[in-house]
């Protein structure tokens, strides 16, 4: 048996080398689109389960805020986000803060949140108050930043004295660490808002988003927007992951298979590489075109470019 040439394996060797490389190719860009469609998957599946919230939340009755929350400060549950809930209390005017960076319809706008002083968290149940002594944080509503964004905006005040407030619930946010001016927060983190405001108490660790007041205010605020239920692209974009990755490992394989394949030797020659596939054979009217650019370049070949155009 006689050994293969050098030349013969050393390009066998280096075509093989490609195609690895290529397979290996395949398989990562198959597994990097595969886990980005699942990343995409997973938040399809989050978003669907916080549209559901909502949907089950935003247009039921409101109940006493003690029956949705027993703790204080404990965390709110997700599945009692948006909860509707009656709350008794005086609102602590003085320290309201503002909340920065919440556009409203892509307009710039403060929000406006004021710590509500709890006398009862119980107003629709008869017996004694309930929870009295807690500060619950409510946004109010928005006002505008102003031509100039000054932090001297004007809110419309709050009812005076005790007031019944209906509000949705939502979980506190991480406090943030970006500066803000005085009297003004990044985020609402009911510690991090009653600190702004200079109030001392045990905060509630849930907020609540105001729905209406009893007595209702002289001035009402902007009225904050219901939640988007728009399930956006996320499944749509899962899919297009996984036809990436089918699509890539197939078009990598099937470049690694030409490559492993692209050497061969005829009879006794020397290895060369597979020629390419031959094009094809040019037809009637493109020879005639070809004849015709030639005749007017060469006067000389008018009658044969004539003779073509004839045939």
């Amino acid at each position: 048996m006689t050994d293969a040439p050098p030349a013969a394996v050393d390009l066998r060797a280096a075509a093989r080398r490609q195609a690895v490389v290529l397979l290996v190719l395949a398989v990562v860009v198959a597994v990097v689109c595969t886990l980005l469609g699942r990343w995409q998957w997973q938040r399809h599946v989050d978003r669907d389960a916080a549209i559901a919230v909502v949907e089950a939340n935003y247009a039921a009755p409101a109940v006493d805020l003690a029956d949705v929350v027993a703790d204080p400060a404990a965390a709110l549950p997700d599945a009692d986000a948006w909860r509707s809930v009656q709350v008794r209390g005086r609102y602590l005017d003085d320290a309201t803060v503002l909340l920065r960076n919440r556009p409203v319809d892509s307009t710039p706008a403060y929000h406006a949140l004021v710590p509500l002083l709890v006398t009862d968290a119980a107003p629709t149940s008869a017996g004694a108050p309930v929870g009295a002594g807690g500060v619950l944080v409510v946004d109010r509503g928005w006002v505008p930043t102003g031509a100039d964004g000054s932090v001297d905006v004007e809110v419309p005040a709050s009812p005076p004295g005790e007031v019944t407030v209906t509000v949705r619930l939502r979980p506190g946010e991480a406090t943030s660490r970006r500066d803000a001016p005085a009297g003004q927060v990044q985020a609402i983190a009911p510690a991090q808002v009653l600190a702004a405001g200079g109030v001392e108490g045990a905060p509630y660790a849930a907020y609540g988003s105001l729905v209406r007041e009893d007595p209702a205010p002289a001035e009402p605020l902007g009225a904050l927007a219901a939640p988007s239920t728009d399930p956006g692209s996320h499944l749509s974009y899962a899919f297009q992951w996984w036809v990436f990755a089918l699509g890539g490992l197939v078009a990598f394989s099937v470049a690694a298979r030409r490559e492993w394949t692209s050497v061969v030797t005829v009879g006794d020659g020397p290895p060369t590489l597979r020629p390419a596939r031959p094009r094809r054979s040019p037809g009637r009217d493109e020879l005639a075109e070809d004849a015709e650019i030639a005749a007017q370049q060469d006067p000389g070949d008018a009658r044969q470019a004539s003779a073509m155009r004839s045939r």
